[in-house]
């Protein structure tokens, strides 16, 4: 069989196949066999039914194309095996199918042309010496000030205050009703829906509500009814109160002060697991040391990646982004399953191509981010021995030692083998390079930064709402979960997961399929060289 090989962009190879006459008659001498055993006809028993009326029965033109869709698919497994080329994905045909059986004689050669996809030639151009610049997160002391306040509000007592106004900070329930104003606004319309409630209680700090509600709430009487102006802010989930201006009618009809516990040891010893303030103290301030160390980590790899990207030049095919943006829908799908989401309602028919779409830019990227890794690995010949890829496994393992019959171990190794590779080449790139740290907030916009309240909350458990805080706080509350599926592709999908991550996935996953096998058995192509 003679092929001719044509070098296209993309990372693919466009493929010539002469097809021998030999092979194109007893591809149709095969077909008329398989019509001949299947077909029923009248008259004839299957098997014995004349190659003429056979031809008359389903026409020429189908069995041709049963022959040369055969000839296709089998003539193009045998030229990329006598080719060697390393093909991924499927073919595409580039010959018309149409003319192909117009033209096709059993017994005269056949010529078509089709294009693969091949791993694509990467060339970086520069990754030793790199010189960039990255954030360096510092522990700050007030931070282990603040979890310690926070579980002190935890763990308060409501005491009726008496002979004063509300003030900031006091518990106040209240009975309120909202309405829209302004000269577009409807008498009918003008009720918020959701906006409405009797003893609802709310802590008085401003940032839980909209703006104005608390600051409207200070300087009440107990009985005291009062009318508050607020304006719904514009980026407000909810779209038909964005921007708009409203009233609040709200009566005061309790109010209490928290009484704080003293900070000392036995405070300690009732709301944690340490004996004393000192050795609480001593282990949050530890752990925020290590996370700002961490931070400061990260930061340093991710600079380094970016300017490594910056030095590669790959032309990524279609197969691979293709299968990297299934794998973070994937992994989106599996995160959003085990925050109790449900995925099927999320990710519908219509939000999936969004998904696809948005995704691409992050794919190409993690993808460029990948083979420049592979590549710096190859180069320098780095490696992830056997041994010490066997001990990190055994060590996931003992973590879930209930659940391993649930754990794809095929999986977890490779993942593991990934991370354990990547670690290695991000330390080798920072030892061969020149990192300049800089005070955190220097290179990241103010508004871009994240606070320090989440890593808190982690630490200090939040106040439970109630179903009343729900209402008035964000009556937005089911265009938020609409929204999950959307937002979700910002925050989530472009996060790269790590082999602790995998091992809690692989678990949840057993034995759900998210995606086809093919597919998820393929995203990680692009991840194989690290």
């Amino acid at each position: 069989m003679k092929v001719t090989q044509e070098k296209l962009p993309a990372s693919q190879v466009g493929l010539e196949i002469e097809i021998p006459p030999e092979m194109s008659k007893q591809a149709y001498e095969k077909t008329l066999q398989e019509f001949t055993r299947a077909a029923n006809i009248p008259g004839f028993r299957k098997g014995k039914v004349p190659r003429q009326v056979l031809v008359q029965r389903f026409g020429s033109s189908r069995l041709k194309a049963a022959a040369i869709e055969e000839l296709i698919e089998n003539s193009l497994k045998q030229a990329v095996e006598q080719e060697k080329i390393e093909a991924i994905g499927n073919f595409q045909l580039r010959s018309s199918f149409e003319e192909l059986v117009s033209q096709f004689e059993p017994g005269s050669a056949l010529t078509f042309s089709a294009v693969v996809d091949v791993p694509p030639k990467v060339t970086l151009n520069q990754y030793k010496g790199l010189q960039v610049k990255a954030e360096e997160a510092t522990y700050d002391p007030e931070r282990v000030d603040q979890v310690l306040e926070n579980y002190r509000n935890q763990s308060a007592t409501l005491v009726p205050v008496e002979g004063r106004a509300a003030q900031p900070g006091d518990v106040a329930v209240v009975d309120f009703k909202g309405q829209l104003t302004g000269e577009d606004v409807e008498p009918e319309s003008a009720e918020i829906p959701g906006g409405s409630a009797e003893d609802f209680q709310i802590e008085l700090v401003e940032g839980k509500f909209i703006a104005g509600f608390v600051d409207g709430i200070i300087g009440m009487s107990l009985e005291e009814t009062k009318d508050v102006s607020v304006t719904f802010p514009e980026d407000y989930p909810q779209q038909d109160l964005a921007g708009k201006a409203a009233v609040f009618t709200i009566t005061l009809k309790d109010l209490k002060e928290k009484e704080l516990p003293e900070l000392d040891d036995d405070f300690a010893q009732d709301v944690s697991e340490f004996e004393t303030l000192t050795e609480w103290r001593e282990t949050l301030a530890s752990r925020f040391k290590q996370e700002a160390e961490q931070k400061t980590k990260i930061n340093k790899e991710q600079a380094l990646l970016d300017e490594l990207v910056k030095h590669v030049e790959v032309e990524i095919p279609e197969t691979l982004t293709k299968q990297e943006v299934d794998y973070m829908i994937t992994q989106t799908a599996m995160q959003l399953s085990n925050q109790g989401l449900d995925v099927k309602r999320l990710m519908t028919k219509e939000v999936i191509p969004q998904l696809r779409e948005r995704s691409r830019p992050e794919a190409i990227a993690r993808i460029q981010r990948t083979l420049a890794l592979g590549e710096v690995a190859k180069r320098e010949s780095i490696k992830v021995e056997e041994a010490e890829l066997t001990a990190k496994v055994d060590e996931i393992l003992e973590q879930y030692a209930d659940q391993t019959q649930d754990i794809d171990l095929d999986r977890l190794r490779q993942s593991v083998e990934d991370d354990l590779l990547r670690g290695k080449i991000l330390t080798w790139l920072e030892e061969n390079a020149t990192v300049e740290l800089v005070p955190e907030g220097t290179l990241t916009p103010p508004e871009a930064l994240e606070t320090d309240a989440d890593a808190d909350t982690l630490e200090a458990a939040e106040t439970s709402e109630t179903d009343q805080d729900e209402a008035v706080a964000t009556p937005a509350a089911e265009a938020t979960v609409e929204a999950t599926a959307e937002v979700v592709t910002d925050e989530t999908v472009g996060d790269e997961a790590s082999t602790d991550e995998v091992a809690t996935e692989t678990i949840s996953a057993a034995g759900e399929e998210v995606e086809d096998e093919d597919s998820a058995g393929t995203a990680s192509t692009s991840r194989s060289q690290v």
